[in-house]
């Protein structure tokens, strides 16, 4: 596997077809593909030109390929070598025990996942394997033209579709919906052809994570003329990209959010100089400096998402609690708050920032962040005077109002900068009372145990008590846990911790029906300390245990918080 020593991600892809633009970029740090096409049940004709196909775009976009049936690839050493791995329509159970427990060491410790159509109809008796597919194969119509609707054009794999893709292809029915545990790219309109059983919401393209890992799925891919298409062709390389680490994403599962923006400018007005143009589902920013603002209404705490890209070292942000502007843009300068798009300013003043008033997590902004040409996406979490940006899944600032002049709650709006400037929004839409993790916390003063403590006055149910300045501290040794009793049973989807300065480099996050038999959530390694918001777990449990095995330094394990959210 090829170290990748810079955030900068690259082009989609160097392919002949002007149906499906995308900008030209500089290449990616080269990268390693396995691409494995094992099958113990029905045999695809389109696997030797799915392999050809993949080969092609590593040779012009800067990885190599290796094609394989033989399982006896899946070992911890061979497959350190790849960045990704391809599941290319495999088909039945083709891992033994052993090659299964390197291929789960493997995604954990931060591979990634491409599976190709019938990669869903593979492993059905082995849980995690269904984990990073994210659904089972059911059934299938038979081929025929489908309208496939672009949810997510943001991805580096569907940021080049229109919003509507019509194609042709064998149509999966999946034995469960993914969406819950997985970012939900494309659905098919069933409406659109015969054969469909999923209803209303479909899907066949998502993406998501495992721990340090990635994976993507494209359900498209029985035919042989599918990697002949641009658009196929790109949507592969996409998901390559993405789950090599060479683009970045927001694959968080994302439910119950209200479109402000997509396609429709009906709310929207324009404040001081300039406009953006609306076309194909997207604003792009024209001359100003002024702001495009929502004025349907005000909003108190909510997680507002956008998708934005930017033209070179181009100028943008993104306002929010600010009073009615009237047709003066420096209403929300004055009195809102600012999340700022552009990379070369000052650190209080580039992407991330809230605009002269606290500089981004530089190093986790780096990591995150697509280059110019590229999209990307912000989470914008407002809970009370509390501000959150999310830059494509990481956290990458944390602010809080303090001003009594200023206030989170209020409109929000984008920023046509200037002339020289190209900033472009998409799917601009908001989810109020927070984000996808509601906000009480379900572990607030519940019965708390650990391994140990330091002394007596670092109990562990300091670490539930809500309070900022009391913590568990353990004994200076390894292994430590703390666990909390939530009293009854709940579906968990984020467990958010606050170290003191003794903290955990390598923990897992375990749950349990009884207090006794514990199952690992997620595995969490090369941690630094600080807040640890792990969002996007997926468990129904009565008790959480943390349970620590490399501490980050020479003491124990000291939390501040350890809070836990789920219904």
């Amino acid at each position: 596997m090829r170290r990748l020593f810079t955030g900068m991600g690259a082009a989609i892809a160097l392919i002949a077809c002007s149906l499906f633009p995308t900008p030209a970029e500089a290449a990616d740090a080269p990268y390693d593909v396995l691409v494995f096409s094992k099958t113990a049940g029905f045999r695809h004709d389109s696997i030797p030109t799915g392999i050809q196909a993949i080969r092609d775009l590593g040779a012009a976009n800067s990885f190599t390929v290796t094609a394989t049936e033989d399982a006896n690839a899946f070992t911890t050493a061979n497959l350190a070598q790849y960045e990704t791995v391809v599941f290319l329509s495999t088909t039945g159970d083709v891992l033994n025990a052993t090659q299964q427990t390197a291929f789960e060491s493997y995604i954990r410790g931060g591979g990634g996942y491409v599976g190709v159509h019938a990669a869903a109809d593979t492993e059905y008796d082995w849980p995690f394997y269904g984990q990073v597919a994210g659904a089972y194969f059911a059934s299938h119509p038979a081929i025929q033209q489908v309208n496939s609707r672009t949810e997510n054009r943001a991805h580096p794999a569907t940021a080049h579709l229109p919003q509507t893709w019509t194609r042709t292809d064998e149509l999966y029915n999946y034995r469960t919906n993914p969406r819950t545990s997985a970012r939900v790219l494309a659905t098919l309109d069933e409406s659109s052809y015969s054969g469909g059983s999923m209803g209303a919401d479909h899907p066949i393209t998502w993406c998501k994570t495992i721990d340090a890992g990635r994976s993507f799925y494209t359900g498209f891919g029985h035919t042989q003329s599918s990697f002949a298409e641009a658009g196929f062709r790109a949507q592969l390389l996409g998901g390559l990209r993405y789950t090599s680490k060479r683009a970045d994403a927001d694959c968080r599962p994302e439910t119950g959010y209200t479109t402000l923006y997509n396609g429709s400018t009906a709310g929207w007005a324009q404040a001081g100089p300039g406009s953006f143009t609306n076309s194909d589902a997207t604003l792009s920013s024209v001359g100003g400096m002024g702001l495009f603002w929502h004025n349907a209404k005000q909003f108190t705490s909510y997680s507002l998402k956008a998708d934005w890209r930017l033209t070179g070292d181009s100028n943008s942000g993104i306002f929010v609690g600010f009073p009615n502007p009237g047709n003066d843009p420096a209403v929300a300068v004055n009195q809102g708050y600012e999340i700022q798009i552009d990379a070369t300013d000052a650190a209080d003043r580039t992407t991330g920032a809230i605009y002269t008033f606290k500089s981004a997590d530089i190093a986790a902004r780096d990591a995150a962040l697509n280059p110019p040409g590229e999209w990307n996406t912000y989470e914008i979490l407002v809970e009370g005077q509390r501000l959150r940006v999310y830059l494509n899944g990481t956290l990458i600032n944390d602010f809080t109002n303090t001003d009594p002049n200023r206030n989170l709650d209020g409109y929000i709006g984008i920023q046509n900068h200037g002339s020289g400037d190209q900033a472009a929004f998409r799917n601009i839409r908001i989810k109020e009372g927070g984000s996808q993790p509601p906000l009480s916390n379900i572990a607030l003063n519940k019965p708390a145990t650990a391994s140990s403590v330091e002394s007596g006055a670092f109990p562990a149910s300091a670490a539930v008590d809500s309070s900022a300045t009391t913590r568990w501290s353990s004994a200076f040794s390894d292994p430590q846990w703390i666990q909390v009793d939530l009293g009854a049973t709940y579906t968990i989807n984020r467990v958010r911790l606050v170290w003191e300065a003794a903290y955990g480099s390598a923990y897992q996050i375990q749950t349990s029906p009884n207090g006794s038999t514990w199952t690992t959530a997620r595995s969490v390694t090369g941690g630094n300390g600080g807040e640890d918001d792990n969002t996007g777990l997926n468990a129904s449990t009565r008790y959480v245990r943390i349970y620590g095995t490399t501490r980050g330094t020479p003491w124990g394990y000291s939390l501040f918080t350890f809070e836990v959210y789920g219904s």
